[in-house]
Protein backbone atom coordinates (compact mmCIF):
# COMPACT_ATOMS: atom_id res chain seq x y z
CA UNK A 1 0.00 0.00 0.00
CA UNK A 2 1.67 3.33 -1.42
CA UNK A 3 2.26 5.62 1.63
CA UNK A 4 -0.23 8.86 1.76
CA UNK A 5 1.04 11.95 2.32
CA UNK A 6 -0.88 14.10 4.24
CA UNK A 7 -0.22 17.61 4.50
CA UNK A 8 -0.39 19.48 7.82
CA UNK A 9 -0.90 23.54 8.40
CA UNK A 10 -1.84 25.42 11.23
CA UNK A 11 -3.19 29.15 10.88
CA UNK A 12 -1.88 30.01 14.21
CA UNK A 13 1.35 28.83 15.41
CA UNK A 14 1.49 29.82 18.59
CA UNK A 15 -2.32 28.08 19.48
CA UNK A 16 -0.38 24.89 17.97
CA UNK A 17 2.16 25.30 20.45
CA UNK A 18 0.14 25.67 23.74
CA UNK A 19 -1.87 22.69 22.60
CA UNK A 20 0.93 20.57 22.27
CA UNK A 21 2.83 21.93 26.14
CA UNK A 22 -0.70 20.81 27.67
CA UNK A 23 -1.47 17.35 25.78
CA UNK A 24 2.22 16.50 26.66
CA UNK A 25 2.14 17.62 29.80
CA UNK A 26 -0.79 15.29 30.77
CA UNK A 27 1.34 12.66 30.02
CA UNK A 28 3.83 10.72 32.24
CA UNK A 29 5.67 8.96 29.51
CA UNK A 30 7.44 9.89 26.37
CA UNK A 31 4.30 9.65 23.29
CA UNK A 32 4.57 7.28 20.79
CA UNK A 33 4.55 7.80 16.88
CA UNK A 34 0.89 7.30 16.87
CA UNK A 35 0.26 9.62 19.93
CA UNK A 36 1.74 12.23 18.29
CA UNK A 37 0.03 11.93 15.21
CA UNK A 38 -3.03 12.81 17.07
CA UNK A 39 -1.40 15.43 19.34
CA UNK A 40 -0.68 16.83 16.16
CA UNK A 41 -4.13 16.50 14.68
CA UNK A 42 -5.71 17.39 18.02
CA UNK A 43 -3.83 20.72 17.91
CA UNK A 44 -4.83 21.56 14.42
CA UNK A 45 -8.73 21.38 15.37
CA UNK A 46 -9.11 17.80 13.80
CA UNK A 47 -10.29 14.85 16.74
CA UNK A 48 -7.35 12.37 15.76
CA UNK A 49 -4.44 11.09 13.00
CA UNK A 50 -7.51 9.59 11.19
CA UNK A 51 -9.51 12.31 11.05
CA UNK A 52 -7.19 14.19 9.51
CA UNK A 53 -6.08 12.03 7.19
CA UNK A 54 -9.69 11.41 6.07
CA UNK A 55 -10.14 14.81 5.48
CA UNK A 56 -6.62 15.35 3.30
CA UNK A 57 -8.14 12.96 1.61
CA UNK A 58 -11.58 13.87 0.84
CA UNK A 59 -9.89 17.36 0.11
CA UNK A 60 -7.32 15.68 -2.30
CA UNK A 61 -10.36 13.83 -4.18
CA UNK A 62 -12.42 17.24 -4.66
CA UNK A 63 -9.38 19.75 -5.95
CA UNK A 64 -8.81 16.72 -9.20
CA UNK A 65 -9.08 20.08 -11.52
CA UNK A 66 -5.99 21.16 -12.41
CA UNK A 67 -5.57 25.02 -11.18
CA UNK A 68 -6.98 27.62 -13.10
CA UNK A 69 -4.46 29.43 -15.01
CA UNK A 70 -4.21 33.12 -14.65
CA UNK A 71 -5.42 36.02 -16.39
CA UNK A 72 -4.12 39.16 -16.98
CA UNK A 73 -7.26 41.21 -16.70
CA UNK A 74 -5.19 44.26 -16.99
CA UNK A 75 -4.50 43.24 -21.09
CA UNK A 76 -7.68 42.13 -21.42
CA UNK A 77 -9.35 45.29 -20.06
CA UNK A 78 -6.75 47.01 -22.75
CA UNK A 79 -7.18 45.05 -25.35
CA UNK A 80 -11.37 45.25 -25.17
CA UNK A 81 -11.06 49.06 -25.71
CA UNK A 82 -10.73 47.99 -29.18
CA UNK A 83 -14.58 46.27 -29.78
CA UNK A 84 -17.13 48.54 -29.80
CA UNK A 85 -20.46 47.22 -27.66
CA UNK A 86 -21.53 45.24 -30.40
CA UNK A 87 -18.16 43.20 -30.03
CA UNK A 88 -16.84 44.42 -33.49
CA UNK A 89 -13.25 45.38 -33.72
CA UNK A 90 -13.01 48.87 -34.31
CA UNK A 91 -9.31 49.68 -34.83
CA UNK A 92 -6.36 47.11 -35.22
CA UNK A 93 -3.67 47.65 -32.33
CA UNK A 94 -0.37 48.50 -32.47
CA UNK A 95 0.80 45.51 -29.91
CA UNK A 96 2.05 42.71 -31.37
CA UNK A 97 0.40 40.74 -28.31
CA UNK A 98 -3.09 43.00 -27.83
CA UNK A 99 -3.59 41.82 -32.10
CA UNK A 100 -3.11 38.05 -30.78
CA UNK A 101 -5.64 38.42 -28.01
CA UNK A 102 -7.66 40.50 -30.66
CA UNK A 103 -7.55 37.42 -33.89
CA UNK A 104 -9.43 35.31 -31.12
CA UNK A 105 -12.48 36.82 -31.06
CA UNK A 106 -12.65 36.77 -34.97
CA UNK A 107 -11.38 33.18 -35.29
CA UNK A 108 -14.52 32.39 -32.29
CA UNK A 109 -16.94 33.65 -35.45
CA UNK A 110 -15.91 31.49 -37.76
CA UNK A 111 -17.43 28.11 -37.91
CA UNK A 112 -15.61 24.97 -37.04
CA UNK A 113 -14.54 22.04 -39.26
CA UNK A 114 -15.89 23.70 -42.14
CA UNK A 115 -14.17 24.91 -45.45
CA UNK A 116 -14.80 28.45 -46.73
CA UNK A 117 -13.51 29.93 -50.09
CA UNK A 118 -11.94 32.93 -50.00
CA UNK A 119 -15.27 35.29 -50.04
CA UNK A 120 -17.04 33.43 -47.15
CA UNK A 121 -13.56 34.18 -44.88
CA UNK A 122 -13.63 37.88 -45.90
CA UNK A 123 -17.44 38.14 -45.02
CA UNK A 124 -16.79 36.72 -41.42
CA UNK A 125 -13.73 38.63 -41.51
CA UNK A 126 -15.39 41.74 -42.70
CA UNK A 127 -18.54 41.30 -40.17
CA UNK A 128 -16.24 41.15 -37.17
CA UNK A 129 -14.02 44.15 -37.86
CA UNK A 130 -15.22 48.40 -39.03
CA UNK A 131 -11.82 49.37 -40.12
CA UNK A 132 -11.94 47.98 -43.47
CA UNK A 133 -9.05 46.19 -43.88
CA UNK A 134 -10.18 42.38 -43.89
CA UNK A 135 -6.74 41.08 -45.60
CA UNK A 136 -4.78 42.24 -42.97
CA UNK A 137 -6.78 40.46 -40.64
CA UNK A 138 -7.03 37.07 -42.73
CA UNK A 139 -3.22 37.15 -43.39
CA UNK A 140 -2.39 37.91 -39.59
CA UNK A 141 -5.29 34.48 -38.97
CA UNK A 142 -3.03 32.80 -41.61
CA UNK A 143 0.22 33.61 -39.86
CA UNK A 144 -1.17 33.11 -36.11
CA UNK A 145 -2.06 29.88 -37.02
CA UNK A 146 -5.55 30.29 -36.73
CA UNK A 147 -6.62 29.57 -39.90
CA UNK A 148 -5.14 27.44 -42.53
CA UNK A 149 -5.09 27.96 -46.56
CA UNK A 150 -4.48 25.81 -49.07
CA UNK A 151 -1.40 26.61 -51.60
CA UNK A 152 -3.10 28.89 -54.05
CA UNK A 153 -5.33 30.23 -51.19
CA UNK A 154 -8.88 28.95 -52.91
CA UNK A 155 -10.06 27.17 -49.33
CA UNK A 156 -9.27 28.10 -45.65
CA UNK A 157 -10.57 26.46 -42.67
CA UNK A 158 -10.60 27.24 -38.96
CA UNK A 159 -7.41 25.63 -36.84
CA UNK A 160 -9.07 23.94 -33.64
CA UNK A 161 -6.97 24.98 -30.64
CA UNK A 162 -7.81 26.20 -27.18
CA UNK A 163 -7.57 29.79 -26.55
CA UNK A 164 -5.03 30.71 -23.56
CA UNK A 165 -6.64 32.33 -20.47
CA UNK A 166 -6.53 35.83 -21.35
CA UNK A 167 -8.51 35.20 -25.04
CA UNK A 168 -10.91 33.60 -22.86
CA UNK A 169 -11.68 36.22 -20.70
CA UNK A 170 -11.61 38.95 -23.80
CA UNK A 171 -14.50 36.57 -25.47
CA UNK A 172 -16.03 36.41 -22.25
CA UNK A 173 -15.66 40.30 -22.00
CA UNK A 174 -17.01 40.86 -25.17
CA UNK A 175 -20.10 37.99 -24.95
CA UNK A 176 -21.28 40.12 -21.36
CA UNK A 177 -21.52 43.66 -23.07
CA UNK A 178 -23.23 42.46 -26.62
CA UNK A 179 -26.70 43.09 -27.19
CA UNK A 180 -28.93 40.19 -26.47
Amino acid sequence: MPKLHVPFATADMSALARSLREQLGKLDHAPSHVEMLNMLARASGHANFQHLRADAQAQARLTTEPPLERVDHARVEKVRRHFNEAGVMIRWPSRTNHQTLCLWVIWSRIPAEQRFSEREINQFIIDAHSFGDHALLRRSLVDAHMLARTPDGRLYRRIEKKPDPDALALLAAIAQRAPA
